[in-house]
């Protein structure tokens, strides 16, 4: 950590040769005004700051200091919030939101610094090889990342590969397929896997970059996302205005027609498999720990967004997410109805969810009104609830631990890769090709396990630890679904999942209006953002925007 904020404070915002000149229109590659790259590639110490250049984009309001959560996080079934943020983005219509152009630039100002990257840092012949081909695989996974996000986000997408140049003058691109878009996605992380380093291993870099298990799994989650896309069934999810079980017939997504489903769930597995084999990642034994400061960059936290107090490199996820606020509360939450979803043993909302807190104007509030005889009165201090909107807020604990609450923009760490996302990755692959054998339920009850507390000599989990025995294959995937949401509400998941999963209209419209009166009524076009105005202005290869946008 020591050293990549270094780095990044060094380069990142000293120099930015990287960042200032690639923004101002999308798919834009215009040459960095302070060094050419024949003048700066000469040596290791320019190949770092290059790289850091290109990481450095997931710090700016293009990215992760607001835009790319806003508009996954606040736009799924589980989310509810303060209407005056969650109005927008949160209730189907993006481009009300400032920020809804931003996750398009932000991924192609990465993709165009990761090209320069690549071109030019292959040809330093001045540097130890190991840290070349790291750094390499570095700038491939950055690009085959912001490929992912963009196929997800918006279909299929211009592919380029090479910086603009007078050898690669096309400025009109016409977008790809989807299967397109996804191969260019796994040729990089390939490339990545192959150069990036293990965990642990003393050239793998410093805290905060990826290495090879994270290419890995980021290589099972695209094979996930194609097969689960591509596939057909039933999935049972909970939800709709009383909370009930309702079964969604499932088509295949547009765009992933023709995607072997079973074949890409095996490659997802056995990705899996290799991850969990290499026994490099575990999870952290307690669900409060992990978000703790001292919980950061564990062997649970495979990718972490970085933050540090003092520098340019913090966000206001603390202020949106957290009970008390500079706000006074919180401005985003977790619905009522999806708190009901846990088990009462369950860690993820005995520790993750504040019970008992103080608002910033020292109202103290308990959560829920229903456990008024576990949160009322604690450690002798009485807490309130009036049973309104304003006070059943389920606030979630995950981006609490901030060096300083008081101010905006704190220094929380944002979860990029988790190994429990690993974990349940192995359970539903395994599942839809062999159906929920002991392998299938292992891997589920793994995640679970941590979450429950132990009985007996010598302990083992409680029985409400154990997911249901002798599930069918259909009720399988359905609990491997909700486990998902448990285990990642509010990280940017849900929404992802619902969509890859092709229920996400169903699921939304079940709900009409959701709690504090924010609209979960979702059309057509919300399947896909909209693409940049600049965009289809610039690049003529583009005719006309996502259907109905």
């Amino acid at each position: 950590m020591k050293a990549f904020s270094k780095y990044f404070t060094a380069f990142a915002t000293g120099l930015l040769f990287l960042g200032t000149g690639s923004c101002k229109k999308a798919l834009e590659e215009t040459p960095y005004s302070f060094y050419s790259p024949e003048n700066f590639y000469k040596n290791e110490s320019d190949a770092r700051a290059a790289i850091n250049g290109v990481y450095a984009e997931l710090y700016t309001y293009d990215l992760y200091l607001q835009p790319f959560w806003n508009m996954t996080i606040l736009d799924d079934d589980h989310v509810s919030g303060a209407d005056w943020f969650l109005g927008t983005t949160g209730a189907g219509n993006p481009q009300a939101y400032f920020g809804w152009e931003k996750p398009w630039v932000g991924c192609y100002a990465i993709i165009a610094r990761a090209n320069t990257v690549l071109e030019n840092v292959i040809n330093i012949s001045t540097m130890d090889e190991e840290i070349k081909n790291r750094i390499l695989g570095e700038a491939y996974f950055l690009r085959g990342w912001a490929y992912f996000q963009l196929v997800q986000l918006y279909g299929g997408v211009p592919i380029r590969l090479k910086s603009l140049s007078a050898a690669e003058p096309e400025t009109n691109i016409p977008r790809a397929t989807v299967k397109e878009t996804y191969d260019v996605v796994i040729s990089d992380f390939k490339n990545a896997e192959t150069r990036l380093l293990p965990l642990g291993h003393p050239k793998a870099g410093e805290t905060g970059r990826v290495n090879q298990g994270v290419a890995k799994a980021f290589l099972a989650k695209t094979y996930l996302t194609m097969a689960s896309g591509a596939a057909t069934g039933n999935v049972t999810v909970r939800g709709g205005t009383d909370n009930g079980y309702y079964t969604y017939a499932k088509t295949i997504v547009a765009g992933y027609e023709g995607i072997d489903s079973k074949a890409f769930y095996t490659l997802a597995r056995d990705k899996a498999a290799e991850m969990i084999d290499s026994k490099l990642y575990t999870l952290t034994p307690s669900w409060k720990d992990l978000w703790s400061i001292a919980g950061r960059n564990n062997k649970e936290q495979m990718w972490e967004l970085q933050s540090l107090a003092g520098t340019a490199f913090v966000n206001n996820l603390g202020a949106y997410f957290s009970a008390r606020s500079t706000f006074g509360q919180g401005a985003v939450w977790t619905t009522n109805n999806h708190y009901k979803d846990y088990d009462e043993a369950d860690a993820r909302v005995l520790d993750g969810i504040t019970h008992n807190y103080t608002t910033l104007q020292g109202t103290n509030i308990f959560y829920p009104f229903a456990q008024a005889a576990l949160y009322k009165v604690v450690n002798g201090i009485t807490y309130n609830n009036t049973n309104s909107t304003t006070a059943e807020r389920a606030y979630t604990i995950k981006y609490s631990a901030v060096a300083d609450p008081s101010v905006a923009n704190s220094d929380a760490f944002y979860p990029l890769l988790r190994y429990s996302e690993v974990l349940l990755m192995y359970a539903e692959a395994e599942n839809e090709i062999n159906g929920p054998t002991t392998l299938a339920y292992n891997a589920l009850n793994t995640v679970r396990f941590r979450c429950y507390p132990t009985t007996g000599t010598p302990a083992v989990p409680v029985p409400a630890a154990y997911a249901p025995a002798n599930m069918s294959p259909e009720q399988f995937r359905s609990f491997v679904l909700a486990e998902r949401a448990r285990e990642f509400n509010l990280e940017g998941i849900r929404r992802f999942d619902l969509m890859r999963w092709g229920i996400y209209l169903q699921v939304m419209n079940k709900i009409s209006t959701g709690q504090n009166n924010i609209s979960k009524v979702r059309a057509k076009r919300n399947l896909l953002l909209p693409l940049p105005l600049n965009e289809l202005n610039s690049n003529k290869a583009i005719p006309s925007n996502n259907p109905d946008w």
